[in-house]
């Protein structure tokens, strides 16, 4: 690359360009830093998306709409549609910037927060494959917030209500770096465990395979298992009654729009205390959580008592870098 064809930009005016496009967030991180600090359970690197234009990644986020966070129900379309709108003005964000970006002199490239590799199928619906990056902590190195008790990120602003997505691009600007305090309380808090459907939160964990059904409520496995219950079907009545039925109408709507696919439950989302949004606009209609349980709450107290006697577990300490300062046996 010549460099006489590139504009001096600096991490402030990229910034200030990608609010311009309707972001709400915007942080940038070393793409050296997140190459050395691989995230468990995410094989890939920006070496492994190019070779020549992953020295910084820039990650951005658009808030969800605080309408949709006050409805209760996590299956509830509406979400789902609202929150792919979201996802559609968040994509065209990155495509501007990523033109703007390129009209300066910089080749970039948008890491959707949504896509797979592929290749890592195994003819298992039901497996989790993660995405090609992880938004989450990749937004983390770029300084919008922590890891919460189900590794969701936390930012100050708007909690983890945000959609991510990032652009890749080896700008020679400034980086920002993580926070140092952890906004998450921990199990001394637990909503996200108290209220998620699935009950799939552990201790700074989560059962991914188990929450994709949840996430995506009518993705791929959903398609798959529907299908082989039209074929499986003997009767041609039933049989009919199967192709006709509303979950073939989900079905459709969702591979129509996406919505419900790559929109789904995000229940632990709503709920979270984090971010200077929720007093504002959603904590009034959401302190019950009718999805709670004996059984969640017993866990939660056991999940203190481990945490004051010094006992960190094994997910707790792979994720700390990204957690924060949060301290367990000071609890």
């Amino acid at each position: 690359m010549v460099t006489a064809f590139q504009t001096p930009v600096s991490a402030a005016v990229i910034k200030t360009k990608a609010m311009e496009l309707g972001v709400d967030l915007v942080g940038i991180a070393d793409g050296e830093t997140l190459e050395n600090n691989p995230p468990p359970g995410f094989p890939k690197k920006p070496s492994d998306i190019t070779d020549h234009d992953a020295g910084r990644i820039i990650v951005m986020a658009k808030r969800y709409t605080s309408g949709t966070a006050r409805i209760a129900r996590w299956d509830e379309r509406h979400k789902y549609y609202n929150d792919e709108l979201t996802l559609t003005m968040l994509e065209e964000a990155s495509l501007g910037l990523v033109y703007w970006l390129e009209d300066q002199g910089y080749p970039a490239i948008i890491i959707p927060p949504t896509h797979v590799d592929p290749w890592a199928y195994r003819n298992d619906p039901d497996e989790h494959i993660p995405t090609l990056l992880s938004m989450n902590h990749a937004a983390v190195e770029a300084g919008l917030g922590t890891l919460g008790l189900n590794l969701q990120l936390l930012t100050p602003e708007f909690g983890p209500r945000v959609m991510l997505t990032a652009v890749m691009c080896s700008v020679d600007c400034e980086t920002d770096s993580p926070m140092n305090d952890a906004l998450c309380t921990g199990p001394e808090c637990g909503r996200c465990l108290s209220t998620c459907p699935g009950d799939v939160v552990g201790q700074w964990d989560r059962d991914w395979a188990g929450c994709d059904r949840y996430r995506s409520p009518h993705g791929f496995a959903h398609l798959t298992d529907h299908l082989e219950n039209i074929f499986d079907e003997e009767d041609p009545g039933r049989k009919l009654e199967l192709l006709r039925s509303e979950d073939s109408f989900n079905l459709w709507q969702s591979i129509l729009r996406g919505a419900g696919v790559i929109t789904g439950c995000r229940r632990c989302q709503d709920v979270c205390p984090v971010g200077e949004d929720y007093e504002k606009l959603i904590g009034d209609v959401l302190d019950d959580m009718p999805e709670d349980t004996a059984e969640k709450a017993a866990r939660l107290r056991e999940m203190i008592s481990a945490e004051k006697s010094g006992n960190e577990t094994d997910t707790f300490q792979a994720q700390k870098r990204w957690i924060g300062s949060y301290s367990p046996s000071a609890k």
